[in-house]
């Protein structure tokens, strides 16, 4: 990670690599009556919050979207306050000399333009000789399932989710004491994920390892230890995963947690095909034709032959790096589209007028906010509709009750968690009704609670007409709430069934 602003705590911090006291456990990371503050807010965090985690040991920290979990991550690593300012007191702070840290997003993490370059810039931190450095770099990417023919790729032309991979191999290249994993293989792809987790499993021997994770059906054989954090930022149970999902297994369904088996208790909607409001033989609101997405002048993806009516629930699955994204990109003219593409039987000229019958939400939310309050960010498409005063006040504040946003208004939205940005980012998106919604991975980053109340919207506009078409790799998804699946593979977006 790039410095940053150092910040400042009251206590006692210490740092070291190993406890050298032999009538003491070894600690690897500790604090002892944690409060902190963020600017602007009253409410204190985690109230004197106290734990210890012992060298070598694999612990999840789990909790609600917002409880707190990268916050402390962050406060463990010592990048709060060290890089981030963040008011905070401690009565003591153990933190490790050499943590490794991988961020919910990737693109914050990055400090060089180019692939090599990042991994030669943590080699050079560690004095690496330069002609080591090509076979060390291709070391760490081969770690994490990464190939690349020339090394020398620009990192902002890779899909998210290979973005995250090249994040885990430059902390790798650290060769971190503590490794500090905050939600490493959200964007990725089942195989992605495996990958990722056995990588992590093989490198981690004696290292300590503090993880924190949605998917977790992928890691409780891994980790020895669970801390569940309340929606408050306290620790409501500590212990070993059978203890934890025997004893408080209720308390976590309320919490909105994800943990194994959840899905078993969801109803599935009352259908799958189209709402019968629909009458057949709707026209299709988006038809494509022969049509290929380029990317720096290059082809991407094509599509030969693909429509979409009202009432459409579109998943779009396959690989990372697969071609998606730009798919979406072009839907919305945002990357060039050639070919037969109609909207409503209208070829759209530019993106503005795209946006006439199209929400998008983009795979990174930062990419999309454009006030400086969650309010505003809810209040501005409402703007330009011939709408009174208080008839956006009212559709504002139901969108932030069912997006689980109340009390946040004030908030901007980069200081939101990333699940809330999500939220914040879909609700922004369907506060118009759209007649099309796109969505880039809009589940990633959320606690159950939220992911079936946005499944709920989405699946209540969905009966009204609107069309979605969702970028995900969440099978129980898929399966349940999907009208039709496209593949994207090779290069083609193809219909599935």
């Amino acid at each position: 990670m790039c410095p940053s602003i150092t910040g400042s705590v009251e206590g006692d911090i210490t740092q070291t690599q190993e406890n050298t006291n032999v009538n003491q456990p070894p600690v690897a990371v500790a604090i002892d009556g944690l409060r902190l503050k963020f600017p602007g807010e009253s409410q204190i965090w985690f109230n004197k919050l106290s734990l210890t985690i012992k060298q070598g040991e694999k612990v999840l920290l789990l909790g609600a979207s917002g409880s707190g979990k990268s916050t402390l991550l962050q406060v463990l690593s010592g990048l709060i306050p060290h890089s981030v300012d963040v008011p905070m007191k401690a009565d003591h702070v153990h933190i490790p000399a050499h943590p490794g840290i991988v961020f919910q997003d990737p693109d914050t993490q990055f400090c060089m333009p180019y692939v090599d370059e990042e991994l030669a810039f943590v080699l050079e931190n560690r004095q690496v000789p330069r002609e080591e450095m090509q076979a060390k770099i291709r070391e760490l990417l081969s770690l994490v399932g990464l190939d690349f023919p020339d090394l020398h790729t620009p990192v902002q032309a890779l899909s998210q989710g290979m973005k995250q991979r090249l994040a885990i191999a430059s902390v790798l290249g650290v060769k971190p004491s503590v490794l500090f994993l905050d939600e490493p293989t959200a964007l990725l792809d089942k195989e992605g994920t495996l990958e990722v987790w056995d990588t992590i499993r093989g490198i981690a021997g004696e290292r300590t390892v503090i993880i924190v994770e949605h998917k977790i059906d992928y890691i409780l054989d891994f980790v020895d230890r669970i801390i569940v954090l309340s929606s408050e930022g306290e620790i409501m149970a500590d212990g070993g995963a059978e203890e934890i999902f025997s004893q408080h297994q209720q308390t976590i369904t309320d919490y909105g947690i994800w943990h194994p088996g959840i899905w078993k208790n969801r109803p599935r909607p009352l259908r799958k095909e189209k709402t019968i409001a629909i009458e057949k033989g709707a026209e299709p609101l988006l038809l494509l034709q022969g049509c290929m997405i380029h990317r720096s002048s290059k082809p991407v993806i094509r599509a030969e032959e693909l429509q979409v009516l009202p009432g459409d629930f579109i998943g779009i699955t396959g690989p990372n790096g697969a071609g998606k994204s730009s798919f979406l990109l072009g839907l919305m003219k945002l990357l060039p589209i050639t070919g037969t593409y109609l909207m409503n039987g209208i070829e759209p000229k530019n993106t503005k007028q795209a946006a006439q019958h199209i929400a998008y939400v983009f795979q990174n939310p930062e990419l999309q906010f454009i006030t400086h309050s969650v309010w505003n960010e809810v209040e501005y498409s409402l703007l330009f509709e011939p709408i009174s005063k208080e008839e956006r006040r009212v559709r504002v504040e139901e969108l932030l009750r069912r997006f689980h946003l109340s009390g946040l208004e004030n908030r901007h939205p980069y200081e939101l968690s990333l699940g809330q940005k999500r939220r914040l980012s879909v609700a922004s998106a369907v506060v118009r009704n759209p007649r099309v919604l796109l969505l880039d991975e809009p589940t990633f980053g959320q606690d159950a609670r939220n992911t079936f109340a946005m499944l709920d919207e989405l699946e209540r506009l969905r009966s009204e007409g609107t069309a979605i078409i969702m970028v995900t790799h969440d099978e129980e998804i898929v399966a349940r709430y999907c009208t039709s699946v496209w593949q994207a593979a090779e290069g083609r977006i193809t219909t599935c069934h």
